[in-house]
Protein backbone atom coordinates (compact mmCIF):
# COMPACT_ATOMS: atom_id res chain seq x y z
CA UNK A 1 0.00 0.00 0.00
CA UNK A 2 1.29 3.50 -1.58
CA UNK A 3 1.90 6.42 0.90
CA UNK A 4 1.86 9.84 0.63
CA UNK A 5 5.09 11.53 2.63
CA UNK A 6 5.09 15.01 3.79
CA UNK A 7 3.51 17.07 6.64
CA UNK A 8 0.98 14.11 6.95
CA UNK A 9 1.30 10.24 5.78
CA UNK A 10 -1.43 8.90 4.50
CA UNK A 11 -2.22 5.53 3.13
CA UNK A 12 -3.89 5.60 -0.12
CA UNK A 13 -6.77 3.91 1.77
CA UNK A 14 -6.81 7.05 4.25
CA UNK A 15 -6.43 9.61 1.51
CA UNK A 16 -9.76 7.79 -0.61
CA UNK A 17 -11.70 8.05 2.81
CA UNK A 18 -10.71 11.52 3.92
CA UNK A 19 -11.82 12.38 0.13
CA UNK A 20 -14.94 10.23 0.40
CA UNK A 21 -15.50 12.77 3.14
CA UNK A 22 -15.91 15.60 0.97
CA UNK A 23 -19.01 17.92 -0.31
CA UNK A 24 -20.05 17.01 -3.61
CA UNK A 25 -19.11 20.74 -4.41
CA UNK A 26 -15.60 19.89 -2.91
CA UNK A 27 -15.06 16.54 -4.23
CA UNK A 28 -15.90 18.38 -7.90
CA UNK A 29 -13.40 20.71 -7.33
CA UNK A 30 -11.06 17.87 -5.72
CA UNK A 31 -11.35 16.27 -8.86
CA UNK A 32 -10.74 19.01 -11.33
CA UNK A 33 -7.63 19.54 -9.68
CA UNK A 34 -6.53 15.85 -9.36
CA UNK A 35 -6.90 16.03 -13.14
CA UNK A 36 -5.27 19.24 -13.78
CA UNK A 37 -2.41 17.69 -11.62
CA UNK A 38 -2.32 14.33 -14.55
CA UNK A 39 -2.40 16.91 -17.03
CA UNK A 40 0.79 18.70 -15.57
CA UNK A 41 2.38 15.44 -14.76
CA UNK A 42 1.49 14.38 -18.55
CA UNK A 43 2.21 17.94 -20.10
CA UNK A 44 6.24 17.51 -20.26
CA UNK A 45 5.21 14.54 -23.23
CA UNK A 46 2.73 16.11 -24.41
CA UNK A 47 2.47 19.01 -27.21
CA UNK A 48 1.95 22.50 -25.35
CA UNK A 49 -1.07 23.29 -27.07
CA UNK A 50 -2.86 19.78 -25.60
CA UNK A 51 -1.14 20.77 -22.27
CA UNK A 52 -2.78 23.74 -22.41
CA UNK A 53 -5.83 22.84 -23.30
CA UNK A 54 -6.06 20.09 -21.05
CA UNK A 55 -5.17 22.61 -18.26
CA UNK A 56 -8.46 24.80 -19.31
CA UNK A 57 -10.49 21.89 -19.86
CA UNK A 58 -10.52 20.62 -16.56
CA UNK A 59 -10.78 24.51 -14.70
CA UNK A 60 -13.56 24.16 -12.94
CA UNK A 61 -16.42 26.19 -11.10
CA UNK A 62 -15.50 27.39 -7.54
CA UNK A 63 -16.41 25.37 -5.03
CA UNK A 64 -18.74 27.95 -3.15
CA UNK A 65 -20.48 28.68 -6.15
CA UNK A 66 -21.07 24.86 -6.82
CA UNK A 67 -22.44 24.78 -3.61
CA UNK A 68 -24.82 27.41 -4.01
CA UNK A 69 -25.80 26.17 -7.35
CA UNK A 70 -26.71 23.18 -5.29
CA UNK A 71 -28.78 24.75 -2.71
CA UNK A 72 -30.50 26.59 -5.09
CA UNK A 73 -31.35 23.66 -7.22
CA UNK A 74 -32.44 21.92 -3.88
CA UNK A 75 -35.00 24.98 -3.28
CA UNK A 76 -36.54 24.58 -6.57
CA UNK A 77 -36.51 20.98 -6.27
CA UNK A 78 -38.38 21.71 -3.16
CA UNK A 79 -40.62 24.85 -4.66
CA UNK A 80 -39.26 27.01 -1.70
CA UNK A 81 -37.41 29.19 -4.20
CA UNK A 82 -38.40 33.16 -3.70
CA UNK A 83 -37.93 35.22 -6.88
CA UNK A 84 -34.56 36.67 -6.11
CA UNK A 85 -33.41 33.47 -5.33
CA UNK A 86 -34.76 31.75 -8.87
CA UNK A 87 -33.37 35.06 -10.23
CA UNK A 88 -30.19 34.11 -8.83
CA UNK A 89 -30.38 30.28 -9.68
CA UNK A 90 -31.12 31.53 -13.24
CA UNK A 91 -27.63 33.51 -13.43
CA UNK A 92 -25.78 31.26 -11.99
CA UNK A 93 -27.45 28.83 -14.56
CA UNK A 94 -26.64 31.12 -17.29
CA UNK A 95 -22.66 30.66 -15.62
CA UNK A 96 -22.43 26.96 -15.43
CA UNK A 97 -23.52 26.38 -18.93
CA UNK A 98 -21.00 28.82 -20.32
CA UNK A 99 -18.58 27.26 -18.48
CA UNK A 100 -19.58 23.77 -19.73
CA UNK A 101 -19.81 25.49 -23.76
CA UNK A 102 -16.07 26.55 -23.69
CA UNK A 103 -15.14 23.29 -21.91
CA UNK A 104 -16.45 21.01 -24.86
CA UNK A 105 -15.22 24.13 -27.13
CA UNK A 106 -11.67 22.87 -25.87
CA UNK A 107 -12.78 18.91 -26.05
CA UNK A 108 -13.76 19.38 -29.30
CA UNK A 109 -9.93 21.15 -29.89
CA UNK A 110 -8.24 18.45 -28.25
CA UNK A 111 -10.19 15.54 -30.39
CA UNK A 112 -9.14 17.79 -33.96
CA UNK A 113 -5.55 17.61 -32.85
CA UNK A 114 -5.23 14.34 -31.52
CA UNK A 115 -7.64 13.23 -34.54
CA UNK A 116 -10.04 11.20 -32.77
CA UNK A 117 -13.91 11.76 -31.85
CA UNK A 118 -15.15 13.73 -29.01
CA UNK A 119 -16.95 10.75 -27.40
CA UNK A 120 -13.57 8.63 -27.34
CA UNK A 121 -11.79 11.45 -26.08
CA UNK A 122 -13.94 12.18 -23.58
CA UNK A 123 -13.70 8.10 -22.61
CA UNK A 124 -9.57 8.48 -22.62
CA UNK A 125 -9.74 11.17 -20.40
CA UNK A 126 -12.58 9.14 -17.98
CA UNK A 127 -14.41 12.66 -18.57
CA UNK A 128 -18.64 11.86 -17.82
CA UNK A 129 -21.38 14.43 -19.35
CA UNK A 130 -22.80 16.69 -16.35
CA UNK A 131 -25.59 15.94 -14.83
CA UNK A 132 -28.01 18.97 -14.43
CA UNK A 133 -30.59 19.51 -12.01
Amino acid sequence: MATVKGAAQLSTDELLQAVSRLSPAEFEQFAARLRALEAQRKAPSLPRAEAELLLQINQGVAPEVQERYDALIAKRRAESLTPDEHDELLRLTDQMENLEARRLEHLAELARLRQTSLPALMKTLGIRTPAYG
